[in-house]
């Protein structure tokens, strides 16, 4: 029996999750992982013996040398992490950890398909790969609540609104005015980029995944599979591979 640690230090907040081989027994999200906090998880799960984080921020150099000195094996992905996967990216330096783990869980959740995953957070990535085990990129556009944050930081007038259920499409005040054209904008953005990737790749599979996923899926009138943690998954996946690299 494998357990794994699996940390993802995001723009928004940190998260830490214990897979047992690939099923997922626990999550949990902080607004920052500390060390005390860490070492509360690994006393719940003494059996853990291998991790990986991935950073889009810099994070305690305390967590870093701790994991080191305490997992069996451990794997800070970047750029030159063997993957489960051919990266087409023309520059894999730059490329978002969380791009690329979640083009490793596509490939592994859907073997043999082309797969887009849309991640819905902080900014709303697309990242497809094909059929052939290749990631091949993708796009990045503003999240809902940074499109929100925006319209209040780049005007005068137009307030800071809180994201949630936008309504109707036509707001009938500038509130609701402000949550329709966030989120009925990103479902037509999204809906027209499937659409496009459709024409070359009828047999699609669109995976949505990420924080504000639930705003998005129940007005989403296309085919998808809904993963609320695939950047943990595919993580997970990372680190078994690198496991099986090592021996």
């Amino acid at each position: 029996m494998a357990i794994n640690l699996v940390l993802d230090f995001g723009n928004t907040n940190h998260k830490a999750a214990v897979f047992d081989d690939d099923e997922l027994v626990r999550m949990d999200q902080y607004e920052r992982l500390t060390l005390s906090g860490l070492k509360e998880l690994l006393a719940v799960f003494p059996q853990i013996r291998d991790g990986i984080a991935s950073s889009v921020v810099h994070y305690p150099h305390g967590i870093k040398k701790f994991l080191k000195q305490h997992l069996h094996f451990f794997v800070e992905l970047d750029h030159l992490t063997p993957l489960p996967l051919v990266n087409t990216y023309r520059t894999p330096a730059t490329l978002g950890r969380d791009r690329i783990a979640c083009a490793v869980a596509a490939c592994r959740l859907f073997p043999g398909i082309p797969v887009l995953v849309i991640n819905a957070g902080t900014c709303i990535t697309y990242d497809l790969v094909n059929g052939k085990n290749e990631y091949l990129g993708g796009a990045i556009s503003p999240g809902l609540q940074m499109r929100l944050k925006a319209m209040h930081t780049f005007t005068r007038k137009l307030p800071l609104v809180e994201l949630q259920d936008p309504g109707e499409l036509t707001g009938k005040d500038t509130r609701e005015s402000m949550l329709s054209g966030t989120v009925h904008g990103a479902i037509a953005e999204i809906t027209g980029i499937v659409a496009e990737y459709r024409k070359t790749w009828p047999n699609l599979q669109v995976i949505l995944s990420g924080g504000d996923r639930e705003y998005l899926d129940k007005l989403l009138k296309i085919r998808i599979f809904a993963l609320p943690n695939i950047v943990m998954v595919g993580l997970n996946y990372i680190l078994e591979y690198n496991l099986l690299y090592a021996k």
